[in-house]
């Protein structure tokens, strides 16, 4: 599974790691409400990334042991608690799995999608998610109650590498939060889509049996990323 690993180098390489604060997550549990997670505006104490403010999400697998090695959760900014309006807001996750564990042909594609689909199953009480997955956007709704209760990325942080667990493939999680005002979040935002077309070419490939790259609209992913090509031909 190297098929991010050029695209995960290119997000980390936009971000100042040595700016992170690693977050403690033992014992940082929170309460998951599961689809009772509306937060209305009149209860909630600020959005991360509303209005026009970026909201980004990325998601990328992985078996290297160079991007992730272990559980954690780091922060870049300011946490829940210090936040007091309105913000950018960025959340990165990098998946690490066993060595071809993932299967392939389109059992791969399934596979990665459902370790992306697991933030629609994470509801941490007074975090509501408003994911748009058309343009890769996820504002979040931070609860006023829930900041008075103790809310933080460390919570939250917990409560998605717990249900990412959920799935036996997965070995570690590496999940970084952004709320930095003065971050480039347009870049990151333009190397999250990089990674999205990245598996939607993996589906393409196994939907469509177009062999003449020249006419294919995803030829310069497959071009720039290592196995997908090979990975195309394979399966003809």
């Amino acid at each position: 599974m190297k098929l991010y690993d050029d695209g995960i180098k290119g997000l980390l390489s936009q971000i100042d790691m040595t700016t992170a604060k690693k977050l403690n997550i033992v014992n940082a549990d929170w309460t998951d409400v599961g689809d009772h997670n509306l937060i209305l505006r009149a209860d909630m104490a600020y959005e991360l990334g509303g209005g026009t403010f970026p909201a980004v999400s990325a998601m990328a697998v992985t078996c290297n042991d160079e991007f992730v090695n272990t559980d954690e959760v780091l922060l870049i900014g300011p946490d829940l608690n210090e936040i007091k309006a309105d913000t950018p807001y960025a959340r990165i996750a990098l998946v690490k799995v066993a060595e071809d564990s993932l299967g392939d042909g389109n059992t791969l594609y399934n596979a990665i999608r459902k370790i992306e689909y697991v933030r629609y199953h994470i509801n941490p009480e007074g975090y509501m998610t408003r994911i748009s997955a058309s343009n890769n956007r996820e504002p979040v709704r931070v609860g006023k109650e829930a900041l008075k209760n103790g809310l933080d990325f460390a919570k939250v942080g917990k409560l998605f590498i717990d249900t990412y667990h959920e799935n036996k493939n997965i070995e570690a999680v590496k999940l970084i939060f952004i709320t930095e005002p003065d971050f480039d979040y347009k870049l990151l935002s333009d190397q999250a889509k990089h990674l999205e077309d990245i598996t939607g070419t993996i589906d393409h490939i196994f939907k469509n049996v177009m062999m003449d790259c020249g006419s294919c609209s995803l030829q310069k992913i497959c071009d720039e990323v290592e196995g997908l090509r090979e990975l195309h031909f394979s399966v003809h």
